[in-house]
């Protein structure tokens, strides 16, 4: 599956997949920056503006900026309670319409190896961010099992499907992070691991989730009904529940941070 078809273009539905998850690893992710308040802050790959709203509500900013390639996704982020002091504008990450040292802070959330380019991502994000400033970004840990449908994805190769990963997939390692902020002159660069847990009602609200994923929904287009009903089982003993029905599993990413050097 080209990267084409698995951009993401319906707010909505991405938020039910992954919007609750997004938030878990901001809360703490933004912990970790430790940002003043009142600084400036550009999310770039901001899409339906789930860590555009944490920005705001979290880090008491003096302006924030979003930036994405799907209208569809900043239709739903220009909706949220708590985004009306964003300046949302459609664009690409690697030709960010920003002026040189316009920011405090550039980051992306979820969005490094969705992007053409990383090395070039990463170098507009520093080229916009004052000296000083931070750029920071974190990305599932795809080829640790981090990604929250994993369990599914495993499930789908051993089914001899193949799911598709991110377009830069590679980006999402840990080393190749922090090489590609050395190599864009980023300073005092550190990385971590975020884990964090997220609890379903039951498995059909868990797996009503899941069928929200671009990949799950393609594979599941493809598949009889006697194979869906099999990828539901397996994904069923993937996902044991509690005595009271409910699942909670835990995802991780990988993240780094660096400054523009002064």
């Amino acid at each position: 599956m080209g990267m084409a078809e698995i951009r993401f273009d319906d707010g909505a539905a991405y938020e039910r997949m992954m919007g609750a998850w997004s938030r878990l690893l901001g809360e703490v992710f933004l912990d970790w920056l430790a940002p003043k308040a009142g600084q400036s802050w550009l999310d770039v790959g901001c899409g339906n503006g789930a860590f555009s709203e944490l920005i705001v509500t979290r880090t008491a900013p003096g302006a924030v900026d979003g930036i994405d390639p799907s209208e569809g996704q900043l239709s739903y982020a220009r909706t949220r309670p708590a985004t009306g002091k964003v300046q949302f504008r459609q664009g690409s990450a690697t030709e960010l319409p920003y002026a040189d040292n316009a920011f405090d802070h550039a980051t992306m959330a979820l969005v490094l190896f969705f992007v053409p380019d990383p090395a070039k991502g990463v170098a507009e994000m520093a080229r916009v961010v004052k000296p000083g400033g931070s750029v920071s970004a974190y990305t599932w840990d795809i080829f640790g099992d981090g990604f929250p449908q994993e369990r599914v994805f495993k499930e789908l190769r051993a089914m001899g499907r193949t799911p598709s990963r991110p377009p830069q997939s590679e980006a999402s390692r840990i080393a190749v992070k922090a090489q590609l902020w050395k190599d864009a002159g980023l300073t005092d660069i550190e990385t971590r691991v975020i884990t964090v847990e997220r609890t379903f009602e039951n498995f059909d609200d868990l797996w009503g989730i899941m069928l929200t994923s671009p990949t799950i929904k393609a594979s599941m287009a493809e598949m009889t009904p006697a194979e869906g009903a099999e990828l539901k089982d397996r994904a069923r003993r993937a996902f044991p529940a509690a005595a009271d029905g409910r699942i909670t599993y835990p995802a991780w990413a990988n993240a780094v941070k660096g400054k523009v050097a002064a």
